[in-house]
């Protein structure tokens, strides 16, 4: 079974993207057609040059992005990372382990871990080798560092669930485009509303369970600690600032004509980062692109699809590029620091 499933996953991956390439290529090369400066371009069956064509479209999209709205994305992207830096130092007092760790050593190690893992995907298995090898260097031991690693995972999925039962609340309409991606959300429409409702439910639970000073769970040898109050609040505070402040680069840089506002932005980026992460496809590339379109049918899909190139060059790939210098020096430091001790 678990050879099939080595086998099955990323054919589900790779199914996932080429489908999502083929969508975006017709809803992107349906709304260039309109345009009267370009449509004269394209012509039928020739996909390269229509590529090139809808390229030159998304880079004028691109360019026509106010250097302020840049700038505000990018302050966008820095608040997500530092409150992801946040999950690892709320993971650290759930352990008791905060004493000679640093904010700023948690906050190397956390960007490093969440540049390479939202690149390369399958975030939990990517990023356990970074954390590993960053805090087993401050004597945690690999139960801890299995339980960090979970709490933090956790405390992402707690956020998306908060959110997510929030918008699915308040705007329930936000999934009626996506029938005509998936039709069977079409019969589910009606129980949208209290999926969300279910969703805050489960939230509650987790925080009387807190409140309730539930005991430990012990699983064999492993004994599962339920976090108390104050880590529950810090959980509360963190995910939404991360996901705000991720949902906050593609908003800044949609432009302003059209924009249905910030929390249809956020529950489009829910849903299609959700997707994306569940395709397991690295930076769910494609897929992310397929789902947010579909969400917002009312906006130009170049100049969605150029947020969205905005979005992962400000979340993904700047991020990435500076952790590779962090790595560096990081093993060239312990490197030396395991001559010091054997000389």
């Amino acid at each position: 079974m678990k050879r099939i499933l080595e086998f099955v996953w990323p054919l589900v991956g790779l199914v996932a993207v080429l489908w999502s390439i083929v969508r975006l290529y017709h809803k992107l090369l349906h709304e260039v057609s309109i345009e009267p400066d370009v449509a004269g371009s394209l012509v039928d069956g020739a996909v390269l040059a229509n590529i090139s064509v809808i390229a030159g479209v998304i880079g004028n999209k691109i360019s026509a992005i106010p250097l302020s709205a840049i700038t505000l994305a990018a302050l966008s992207s820095i608040l997500a990372y530092t409150a992801l830096a946040w999950y690892d130092r709320i993971a650290l007092i759930h352990l008791g382990k905060t004493n000679g760790i640093s904010w700023a050593y948690i906050a190397a190690c956390s960007f490093v871990t969440y540049a390479l893992s939202h690149n390369i995907g399958a975030s939990v298995f990517s990023g356990a080798a970074v954390r590993y090898r960053a805090y087993s260097a401050k004597a945690l031991t690999a139960a801890d560092i299995t339980v960090l690693i979970a709490f933090c995972s956790f405390t992402f999925l707690f956020g998306t669930v908060l959110l997510l039962g929030i918008v699915l609340i308040y705007e329930p309409a936000i999934i009626l485009p996506l029938v005509e991606i998936f039709p069977l959300f079409k019969s589910v429409e009606p129980l949208v509303r209290p999926a969300g409702v279910v969703m805050l439910g489960l939230c509650l639970l987790y925080t009387l369970g807190s409140w309730q000073n539930f005991r430990p769970l012990v699983v064999g040898g492993f004994t599962v600690v339920y976090p108390r109050l104050p880590v529950v609040f810090r959980q509360y505070c963190a995910a939404p600032l991360e996901l705000m402040g991720a949902a906050g680069i593609i908003y800044f840089a949609l432009p302003s004509a059209g924009n249905p506002g910030f929390f249809i932005i956020l529950g489009a980026f829910l849903l299609s980062f959700s997707a994306g992460l569940l395709s397991q496809v690295p930076g769910g590339i494609g897929v992310m692109e397929a789902v947010f379109l579909a969400v917002l049918p009312g906006m130009p899909a170049p100049a969605v699809f150029a947020a969205l190139l905005v979005w992962r060059l400000l979340y993904l790939i700047v991020p990435l590029i500076f952790s590779l210098p962090i790595i560096m020096l990081f093993e060239r430091q312990r490197m030396l620091e395991a001559i010091r001790k054997r000389s």
